[in-house]
């Protein structure tokens, strides 16, 4: 009887691990900072996105079971916005700066973001590829670092106009624009 439970057991570890293995299990790291100043903060036709449907564009369109929000620092005015991002359903992460020079410099999170996508990847984690959601040519290794371990799907511009030119040479297939996107996510 005792051999039965644990052999029960056991095939239901199996099954589950069968089951997350057949899913495709994507992950979205998206520049909070590019993605404002690219959509909301454009010179020319300004526009908000609805976080919670972008959120469920990313699951739906890009199989996205976790999405990460990176943001330069916390400001106690942003409050709202913070549980926004939240309840859309992203995990927020702030980039952690010296108090003196907090106002002083932008968010930078370009490196958090690097850093975080390694970390998955030499802890082996358990996902499937990575979607990378900013204009910034700062991540153009990482980019290619991923494609060469067939771990990139795709990196999704919030703004045409600011889109680095390091990516053309990619090809359509690693990269879309989300002003595209205006009447799914907006």
């Amino acid at each position: 009887m005792t051999c039965s439970v644990s052999v029960a057991i056991h095939r239901d570890k199996i099954k589950v691990m069968t089951r997350s293995s057949e899913q495709i299990k994507n992950l979205a790291f998206i520049d909070g900072q590019n993605l404002h100043m690219g959509t909301a903060k454009r010179e020319v036709g300004p526009w908000k996105i609805d976080l919670a449907r972008f959120r469920v564009y990313l699951e739906r369109k890009y199989n996205v079971s976790e999405a990460y929000y990176f943001l330069g620092y916390v400001q106690e005015t942003n409050q709202e916005l913070y549980e926004e991002i939240q309840k859309a359903g992203f995990v927020l992460i702030f980039r952690e700066h010296n108090p003196a020079m907090i106002g002083k410099k932008k968010g930078n999170v370009d490196s958090d973001i690097i850093f975080h996508i390694m970390k998955k990847m030499y802890k082996k984690e358990d996902f499937s590829k990575i979607i990378l959601v900013s204009g910034d040519g700062d991540y153009k290794l990482l980019v290619d670092f991923l494609i060469e371990e067939n771990k990139f799907e795709k990196i999704l511009f919030p703004n045409k106009k600011f889109a680095s030119s390091l990516y053309k040479k990619l090809g359509s297939q690693y990269f879309d624009y989300l002003e595209n996107l205006k009447d799914k996510i907006g």
